[in-house]
């Protein structure tokens, strides 16, 4: 019958691009030290080029496209219609996660505690930002519908906001404006192992002198932001943070793999940041280190999502 055929596909044109070929090249490597696959890496120069692959001819699809057009959900999306199975969340989960503003509106229903906001839908809503930044003083502005900090703007001064908000605008159709927590940044991989969803110990990001964890410095190999994977914490926060990803990974209806990250202030006050339904793949990525860090071989993850989503003889 031949080797299954599995197509790791990675690039897409958007604003991580160039991650996402590091992170193809890294499945792939691990794939090839634990199982036996006709493996193959495609590069999408953009968001259309997945309709030229040879699909028809695959067995499974890892699609390892950070942002657009990945964790939008529209390759998922793709996949379904054509009846591919595929690593990751479907269309719908990664759409409402990828975007900032439904994800808090999700985290809200689901009572996760998460960074105070405001949104904004057009340029025109000064008032509303104006009157949020006098509440805080120190506030981020984000593009809605981007990932891996494109399009985040640390402001703290009111002559900053409205360039920052129509710098923002220019990523996103919707902004986002979040309350600055001075805070620790902690990190869980989550994952499904033997039909049930396992959460890592925390790890932990330290930026250089506590600043901004920036596109630069999650990716450049020049960072001088360091990872901790058994990071002090107390046994209630920790068990806390573990919960509460559980919760959003479960509530939102994830699949597969993310990467969930959480502030923590003062010694446990813990809110959620963000939700990576694809998260980066780098040999500085958190989550390959959380789940090897935890016992289990990203490997054998891999094949173990592959095998059990083939059809069975």
């Amino acid at each position: 019958m031949g080797l299954k055929k599995i197509a790791i596909l990675c690039g897409g044109g958007g604003s991580e691009h160039e991650i996402s070929l590091t992170s193809a090249k890294f499945i792939r490597h691990q794939l090839q030290h634990c199982c036996q696959y006709d493996l193959q890496i495609f590069e999408l120069e953009n968001r259309n080029s997945i309709r030229n692959l040879p699909l028809d001819k695959v067995d499974f699809v890892i699609p390892a496209i950070h942002g657009r057009p990945g964790e939008t959900g529209e390759i998922a999306a793709f996949l379904d219609l054509h009846g591919i199975p595929y690593l990751g969340s479907r269309a719908e989960a990664s759409q409402l996660s990828f975007n900032k503003i439904s994800t808090k509106f999700w985290l809200d229903a689901l009572e996760i505690p998460n960074t105070p906001y405001t949104f904004l839908t057009d340029r025109l809503q000064q008032r509303q930002a104006k009157e949020f930044f006098a509440n805080h003083q120190d506030v981020f502005i984000k593009a809605a519908s981007q990932g891996s900090s494109i399009g985040c703007y640390h402001v703290t001064q009111i002559q900053d906001l409205e360039v920052s908000i129509d710098k923002a605008f220019k990523h996103s159709a919707y902004v986002l404006i979040e309350k600055t927590l001075h805070a620790r940044e902690i990190e869980v991989s989550v994952y499904e192992k033997d039909g049930k969803t396992v959460i890592s110990n925390p790890g932990e990001i330290i930026s250089p002198n506590g600043d901004f964890y920036s596109y630069q410095e999650k990716y450049s190999k020049d960072s001088l932001s360091t990872t901790h994977i058994k990071p002090q914490l107390s046994s209630d926060v920790r068990e806390k943070i573990k919960t509460l990803a559980h919760r959003a990974f479960i509530g939102l209806k994830l699949r597969h793999l993310a990467r969930i990250d959480f502030f923590l202030v003062g010694r446990e006050e813990i809110y959620l940041n963000e939700i990576n339904t694809f998260p980066g793949m780098t040999p500085i990525s958190m989550f390959p280190k959380l789940m090897e860090a935890n016992g289990d071989k990203f490997g054998d993850f891999l094949e173990a999502i592959i095998e059990s989503s083939l059809p069975k003889n």
